[in-house]
């Protein structure tokens, strides 16, 4: 398909500076001409490869990006980013291959078959894989897989932003610059890690602060950014300790001793080396919740014990990073078949290692995460940015009950109380309007969304692109 986009490389001074297209050899280069395995005829074009970050450490951050289909006009589409967080998981595994992207992985491990909810059908979609030694993207330094944080992962992708984006999406006059995450991250499992493993769903918040920040005072901003939309986040982690327990609580997941014993005995400000006592309030809960799904409390649980790799780790102890359906194994075949990096034009340094959903030398070894993220929010809200909160009502692993707290303790004044939303007449979930900011919450669906819900969770989006209420 032609069209007038391309793709740019800005020589930056604290990410200022003059911008000019690459050659139109470069951009074919990371055209994608098809995938292993894809239904004929998908009807839009796809880049994929590497922008390298920082040369002197050799760190290079892998990129998909999906544009919106010919038929539907992607040069006058919005410009999405994905990023997961874990941290240490892939946005490729997750976002792109379970949640919103074009394509699902048939069971063999070799074949895709389409998604009809994939995002890409209401805006150019960019999944990156961030930071460096998660999934494709890579560092010739060795020692930057056990230095990565929150704070040099914003900057790297605000670099990767800056450095290769199409013009199209970065001129004022364009549709503008959204950012969306859903954090992923798993229970706590039977063995106990108490090493300092921070799930992270710090990355957009973080990023779009750095964004909004870099772009005051230009005359015409670097990047068109218009907002961001998180889901099922780790935000405050005061108020997701009270709502997490409160949740398996209410749900019956817990018995009255246990919640009164996680109450007293886990203490969110030493969480990153709960105590014996926290563990052992943490151990009785999982064993009184039994074989459940935590990510989707109402769904059966993959039982296949050689596809999971559960640890108990870190900052939540309830939490390990890989949220591991049976369908993540269909990622794990593959993209790591030879002819599919290949035409990713991924894994060109022969990484001696193979692709994972997550990295554990990244999520084990994460050097820095605040323990709020309301001081970000509280200044982006002030900066009139399009904030929207969504969390599945399934999910026991960053339930609703903690996302809720978190937004209480913003105290905005309510624009639009609490009022159900709808789907062809059925109730989608329900939905709240804040000064600033917008909470919608989606009815039977688990911590990823998009997997468990894809029509309403495609709702939630167009709606929050078109920045008008749920449907009432």
């Amino acid at each position: 398909m032609e069209h007038s986009l391309f793709f740019v490389l800005c020589l930056l001074f604290l990410f200022l500076g003059t911008c000019y297209s690459l050659s139109s050899a470069a951009q074919e280069r990371d055209r994608i001409k098809e995938l292993p395995g894809q239904p004929a005829n998908v009807g839009f074009t796809q880049y994929s490869g590497y922008v390298t970050v920082n040369q002197q450490a050799g760190r290079a951050l892998f990129y998909w990006f999906i544009e919106a289909p010919a038929s539907r006009g992607p040069q006058s589409r919005p410009l999405v980013l994905w990023l997961n967080g874990g941290p240490g998981c892939s946005s490729i595994a997750y976002g792109a291959a379970e949640e919103i992207g074009p394509f699902r992985i048939n069971s063999d491990g070799k074949t895709l078959f389409l998604n009809p909810y994939s995002w890409n059908n209401l805006a150019n979609v960019l999944f990156l894989e961030s930071p460096a030694g998660v999934g494709f993207s890579y560092s010739n330094t060795s020692s930057d897989l056990y230095t990565a944080g929150d704070q040099r992962t914003a900057i790297c992708s605000l670099k990767y932003i800056s450095l290769k984006i199409h013009i199209h999406f970065l001129s004022s006059g364009s549709k503008g610059f959204h950012n969306t995450s859903i954090e992923i991250s798993i229970l706590l499992e039977k063995a106990m890690r108490v090493d300092s493993c921070i799930p992270s769903c710090h990355y957009v918040p973080q990023l779009s602060q750095i964004i909004y920040q870099r772009n005051q005072g230009i005359k015409n901003p670097v990047i068109n950014f218009k907002g961001f939309l998180v889901g099922n986040a780790v935000t405050d982690d005061f108020h997701d300790y009270i709502g997490t327990f409160e949740y398996w609580w209410t749900r019956g997941l817990i018995s009255d001793s246990t919640y009164k014993l996680l109450q007293v005995a886990c203490d969110y400000e030493s969480a990153t080396h709960p105590s014996s006592d926290c563990i052992k309030a943490l151990t009785a809960a999982k064993l009184e919740g039994g074989n459940i799904n935590l990510y989707s409390i109402y769904t059966r649980p993959c039982n296949d014990a050689s596809s999971l790799q559960h640890n108990l780790r870190g900052h939540y102890p309830w939490m390990s990073r890989a949220y591991d359906p049976c369908s993540e194994r269909y990622s794990q075949v593959y993209f790591n078949l030879p002819e599919v990096q290949k035409a990713f034009h991924a894994n060109i340094t022969g990484i001696p290692y193979p692709w994972k959903t997550c990295s554990d030398i990244v999520g084990n070894h994460w050097a820095d995460s605040p323990l709020s993220m309301l001081p970000i929010y509280r200044e982006l809200i002030s900066a009139g940015l399009r904030i929207w909160v969504f969390s599945g009502d399934t999910d026991a692993v960053v339930p609703l009950t903690a996302t809720r707290y978190s937004i209480d303790a913003l105290k905005l004044p309510t624009i639009t109380n609490w009022y159900p939303w709808y789907d062809n007449g059925k109730v989608g979930g329900w939905s709240q309007v804040y000064e600033g900011l917008t909470l919608v919450i989606v009815t039977g669906a688990g911590h990823e969304v998009p997997l468990y819900r894809p029509r309403l969770a495609y709702i939630l989006f167009r709606s929050f692109l078109e920045n008008k209420p749920m449907p009432s």
